[in-house]
């Protein structure tokens, strides 16, 4: 799978802030790639510099294999700050401006006012606008000269639930047509539901990347019953993983030190002549494994 970014080993500092450190990311075509973090941790200075709006003290970034340029640039839209267009005209003529500046033609305005759920509105002047219309403009605005890459930092900040589901259905509309995303966010949820690979960051070191499906498929725990609750005890207790467990009623709560397929669990049971009347597995949740991250970072 081709490579659209490689970010390597790439440091920032603001006087004795360390806002980035020694950061390295690769991102493939295709992705929905999350940086995740905390107010603080980077995230947007991260995005600004592969952006180019401010310079790292060390290191370097590949856009599509090849060093940053402006024939580079040209394959990528972001949203880094606010919405911030001229109020009294309307959508049409604020892309035109934007359209003029990118030196891109008009006729993509029109698709990129129906991708985003504006073209009702294209006549509308900017400033009867909500904020979610406003940041879906904003998204437009990015989407003309159809990007191979989109760069969001922060998208749904700001925004109420409706406006929230919105902006996500946008994005991953906007994923399935082929584009590679990148976004920045400090929302667990958000980037849960969106990407489909995330990188933790925090006071400007990565502790973590990868897959969001290989982090919330590790087993956190299971819950287990059996016709003698007091033999399931001393049994599981014999298993090699075992940790811990909690009693909850007619069941016990059990946590591992690494990762047991249900199956694999169910088959030492049956081996030490436990019959297994409840199985359940309970899954980590990317909100467990974020902030356990944080913790061993302190």
């Amino acid at each position: 799978m081709e490579t659209i970014l490689s970010v390597n080993n790439i440091s920032k500092r603001y006087g004795k802030i360390q806002a980035v450190d020694d950061l390295s990311l690769e991102v493939k075509r295709g992705q929905v790639f999350g940086i995740l973090g905390p107010n603080g941790s980077g995230k947007t200075t991260t995005l600004s510099i592969i952006l180019e709006l401010i310079k790292s003290n060390k290191g370097n970034f590949h856009w599509f294999g090849e060093p940053p340029s402006k024939e580079s640039r040209k394959r990528i839209g972001s949203v880094i700050e606010s919405p911030n267009f001229y109020p009294y005209l309307s959508p049409v003529n604020n892309l035109k401006i934007v359209a003029e500046i990118k030196d891109f033609d008009y006729a993509d305005i029109e698709r990129v006012l129906k991708l985003t759920g504006l073209y009702e509105r294209r006549n509308s002047r900017f400033k009867t606008f909500s904020f979610g219309m406003k940041q879906r403009l904003a998204v437009a605005s990015a989407l003309l000269g159809n990007p191979d890459v989109m760069i969001l930092d922060e998208p749904t900040n700001g925004l109420d639930p409706q406006g929230i589901a919105h902006i996500r259905e946008l994005i991953l509309l906007i994923a399935s047509q082929g584009t590679t995303i990148i976004i920045a966010s400090h929302l667990l949820d958000e980037v849960q539901k969106i990407c489909t690979h995330v990188a933790v960051l925090d006071k400007g070191r990565k502790l973590f990347d990868g897959k969001v499906s290989e982090v919330l498929a590790v087993s956190d725990s299971f819950e287990l019953s059996a016709l003698n609750i007091e033999t399931l005890k001393q049994t599981v207790a014999l298993h090699p993983a075992f940790v811990s467990l909690i009693p909850i009623g007619e069941m016990i709560l059990v946590y591992f030190k690494e990762d047991i397929q249900p199956a694999e669990l169910n088959q030492f049971f049956f081996q030490k002549d436990v019959i297994l009347s409840h199985l359940s597995e309970r899954k980590r949740s990317l909100e467990q494994h974020f902030l356990e991250l944080l913790e061993d970072n302190k």
